[in-house]
């Protein structure tokens, strides 16, 4: 059953993958343009029914990465949609207006790294305080 899923994926979004990771049986990473996003996460949540697990960030210095974990609970696979933003231009459509359960992990790695996530419903603080400084991010490096 995993082999048939990672065969669709390769099928249908194939060329649009910039690389390519297995480190485990049960874990995949694709790292796809950011222009493609949404169709990769429609494709995956609304056509391969798999789960928004949860989205995270993580500065490299260079670059902010957004990874969306997809969940393919049936078959205990977790594949994971890489974006790399190269900074200073951290901006990414939002998947919200197709998965409504990202609203608020985006809204938190906006918050966190200051990722600027396009046609998002909500980007008002989640964590910190309202008084915040603006421009100031706690998980940034670079800050």
């Amino acid at each position: 059953m995993k082999e048939e899923i990672i065969e669709n994926i390769r099928y249908r979004i194939g060329k649009k993958i910039l690389n390519w990771e297995e480190p485990a049986k049960d874990r995949v990473y694709a790292t796809f343009k950011r222009e493609d996003l949404i169709e990769v996460a429609r494709y995956l949540f609304e056509e391969l029914d798999a789960r928004l697990a949860t989205a995270s960030g993580v500065d490299t210095r260079k670059a902010i990465e957004v990874l969306y974990h997809f969940a393919f609970d049936r078959i205990g696979l977790m594949f994971t949609v890489k974006i790399i933003l190269e900074k200073p231009d951290i901006v990414v459509e939002s998947i919200t207006p197709v998965i409504r359960g990202a609203e608020w992990i985006e809204r938190e790695i906006h918050e966190m790294l200051g990722v600027d996530f396009k046609n998002h419903p909500n980007l008002k603080h989640l964590l910190l305080k309202e008084d915040w400084p603006e421009g100031h991010y706690p998980l940034r490096r670079d800050r």
